[in-house]
């Protein structure tokens, strides 16, 4: 599989994960605990998969291949601390340590995209890597506050929806800029 196809599986794997991810994070009486549990290891195995294929990809040691890697073991910290056996705390740990990971990673990848020209698709994916970091940090703080005893259903909510959305944009810019859209006959229309 050459690269090109590698980050773009790697990128839709992402989104798709992180969709996921927010889906069980959504409180809804129609989905059970057990299965929202089982959903966010789902979602969250999807990322690690993702950002590992989009690592793989990029052919240079760089601060996005850096970020990538990072994104990918935060990921599977989180997986870590939902599939384990251990008590409430160590598993806020894990998700708290496993959020600020993707967060930090998806910080370093998005400095690597604030270097060029600014194109459209260019700004797609800055904003959406910027929404991905936003929604991890937003995770992390609703982890922090249920470790406290504080409520963070609207916070963990709000952050797996925002970095859902980034990670979807994100997508959406690298497939435009692999395969950009017929502009003349979109203009003949």
């Amino acid at each position: 599989m050459g690269n090109e196809l590698k980050a773009l599986l790697g990128s839709w794997i992402t989104a798709t994960g992180t969709v996921v991810s927010a889906i069980s994070n959504t409180p809804t009486e129609a989905v059970q605990d057990g299965i929202r549990v089982d959903l966010d290891i789902i979602g969250n195995e999807l990322q690690a998969s993702g950002n590992a294929l989009e690592a793989d990809s990029v052919t240079e040691w760089n601060l996005e291949k850096t970020g990538l890697i990072i994104q990918s073991s935060g990921n599977l910290t989180i997986v870590a601390g939902l599939l384990f056996d251990m008590n409430k705390t160590n598993e806020l740990i894990a998700v708290f340590k496993g959020n600020l990971l993707q967060a930090l990673g998806g910080s370093a990848a998005l400095s690597e995209a604030l270097d060029g020209e600014r194109t459209l698709n260019q700004l797609l994916d800055i904003n959406g890597q910027l929404l991905q970091v936003i929604g991890n940090s937003l995770q992390a703080i609703a982890a922090i506050l249920e470790l406290n005893g504080e409520d963070n259903d609207s916070l963990n909510l709000a952050g797996s929806w925002i970095q859902a959305t980034g990670a979807v944009l994100a997508a959406i810019s690298l497939t435009r800029s692999i395969y950009p859209p017929n502009t003349a006959s979109a203009s003949n229309s």
